[in-house]
């Protein structure tokens, strides 16, 4: 998309940073915004208003029109094992929360103000609900869904830590992290067979159907990308993808 930027993060909270700025390019008719297994803060201004929102993860694909008055973006998006004490990470998922009042300068969060982070500034700002101890990390989770067998914890107490703290099952998120890693092959111009191998899907049809669920595209619809349509971000995470 005309205008996007994005970036990792060293900071142990956080999985990237992006932002959508101004562009004289126009803008593609529409977005797919595809599966998403981590949650995110997202600030945007529309109208010359600014919205400041907690979006959780997205288990299926949604299309988002766009249109002349789709204005700047901003986004944090959290590492598995992140979360807000406080906001339980399963009510969010398919779902946002807003912030009850929000300016160009600060919004609410949790009941406290806070000053509207930028992309330049993302770290500093999770820094601050850190040390709050409004964010707050489970180290554990972070491992389980990178692939580790935790040696400590039982696999069922590490998975309800992984829901506690993701919203998903470790299950779902796999599910999810091969199907975006799978599509960011396929627009690299990969060939469907060989993606099926390296992703570790069992064949094609097995591609075919977790793309449909999750991407909301085809495979020759990746690698042929429609003019009027753009997809959202996609980025490889360190969460595990093994079948």
């Amino acid at each position: 998309m005309a205008g996007l930027e994005d970036r990792p993060s060293d900071s142990p909270y956080v999985e990237r940073v992006y932002q959508v700025a101004g562009s004289d390019t126009p803008l593609p008719a529409r977005m797919v915004s595809v599966a998403n297994s981590n949650w995110e803060l997202i600030v945007w201004k529309s109208g010359g208003v600014t919205n400041v929102s907690v979006r959780g993860p997205e288990t299926r694909p949604t299309v988002v029109p766009l249109g002349e008055d789709t204005g700047e973006a901003f986004g944090v998006v959290f590492r598995h094992g992140a979360f807000i004490k406080g906001l339980p990470v399963g009510r969010l998922v398919d779902a946002s929360v807003d912030s009850p009042h929000s300016t160009e300068r600060t919004f609410v969060l949790r009941g406290e103000e806070w000053e509207v982070p930028d992309y330049g500034n993302a770290e500093t700002f999770v820094d601050r609900l850190v040390r709050a101890g409004l964010l707050v990390r489970d180290p554990l989770v972070t491992d389980v869904v990178a692939g580790d067998s935790p040696m400590l914890v039982t696999p069922r107490s590490a998975q309800r830590r992984v829901a506690a703290a993701t919203g998903l099952t470790r299950g779902t998120i796999r599910q999810i992290e091969r199907a975006r890693r799978a599509a960011m092959l396929l627009r690299e111009g990969r060939a469907p067979a060989e993606v099926v191998h390296e992703v570790g899907y069992h064949d094609q049809p097995h591609l075919s159907r977790s793309l449909t669920r999750f991407i909301g595209r085809r495979a020759t619809e990746l690698r042929r990308p429609v003019g009027e349509e753009v997809l959202s971000l996609l980025y490889k995470t360190d969460a595990d993808v093994r079948p």
